[in-house]
């Protein structure tokens, strides 16, 4: 599923033409995007002008006059300017005023949606992982009791967290991820703030990572992938000790860590996670 920095590379590639565009019309093929909404939103959507197209999390936010469209990519969505690109197109808006004919959505799995909301507060997520400041960080891990990888995939607690970059920031943070959020030291806590900020900006500088369906409105993939020191790197070895880098399970996600670079505190054990 793209996370915050695929997102937020969508959300750069199209701004460019969509802001100041006018929506003709919407199509689809396949209802299920718009989640029993279908003709809601292609009765609201033709003659409303884009005023912003931003993210929120995972999410894409296109503003327009008035009302605010919520787009979220699912597992393998993506939003092309160029429909040869796109393979399982399931809707699009048409455009005027703008230098693309048309934004097409396309989606194999169909878990990507759109939807009309008030306010990005109707989707009571937390706060932004690049937002939020390393004292606040802190003081909510050690607040609450589960594994911190869980914690920090939580939507609520931080929104546009994923996978990805969560085992990345645990790795260059030395924290493990099955350790308890609120035994994490506090000089760790600020370790591990500072890593995420350092991984999803270079992740953003990068153009996300393209592990298997992402691109980004232009059809361009990222290049991340190729700087992940543990996540996918199941039995290579670790970049700084040259340990086997692990994969385990933890709150159903697969997750990847060093245990020599992040060794498991003090009563915390593996028959809390499925060994792979």
């Amino acid at each position: 599923m793209p996370e915050l920095p695929e997102v937020e590379t969508v959300v750069r590639t199209l701004a460019p033409r969509l802001c100041g565009s006018v929506i003709a019309s919407v199509s689809t093929t396949a209802s299920r995007v718009f989640r029993g909404h279908q003709k809601q939103i292609e009765l609201a959507l033709p003659g409303k002008r884009i005023l912003e197209v931003r993210r929120h999390g995972k999410n894409i936010l296109i503003e327009l006059n008035p009302g605010l469209l919520r787009i979220h990519l699912g597992m393998t969505g993506k939003l092309l300017f160029d429909p040869t690109n796109a393979t399982h197109a399931r809707a699009a808006l048409h455009l005027r005023n703008s230098p693309a004919r048309m934004l097409v959505f396309d989606d194999p799995r169909h878990f990507g949606r759109f939807e009309l909301i008030e306010d990005a507060s109707a989707l009571a997520l937390g706060p932004e992982p690049l937002e939020i400041s390393p004292s606040e960080f802190t003081q909510a891990l050690h607040a609450r009791r589960g594994p911190v990888k869980s914690l920090l995939l939580n939507q609520a607690f931080l929104r546009g967290m994923g996978n990805i970059y969560t085992d990345e920031a645990l790795f260059q943070a030395r924290i493990h991820p099955l350790t308890p959020a609120c035994d994490v030291p506090a000089r760790k806590s600020l370790a591990l703030h500072e890593a995420m900020r350092r991984v999803l900006l270079e992740a953003i500088a990068q153009g996300g990572s393209s592990i298997s369906d992402y691109v980004d409105a232009e059809g361009r993939r990222g290049a991340f992938q190729s700087r992940h020191q543990v996540y996918g790197r199941e039995g290579k070895p670790c970049s700084r000790c040259g340990a086997a880098i692990r994969r385990i399970v933890v709150g159903q996600r697969g997750t990847h860590y060093c245990e020599r670079c992040q060794p498991a505190p003090r009563g915390v054990r593996s028959p809390e996670a499925v060994a792979k």
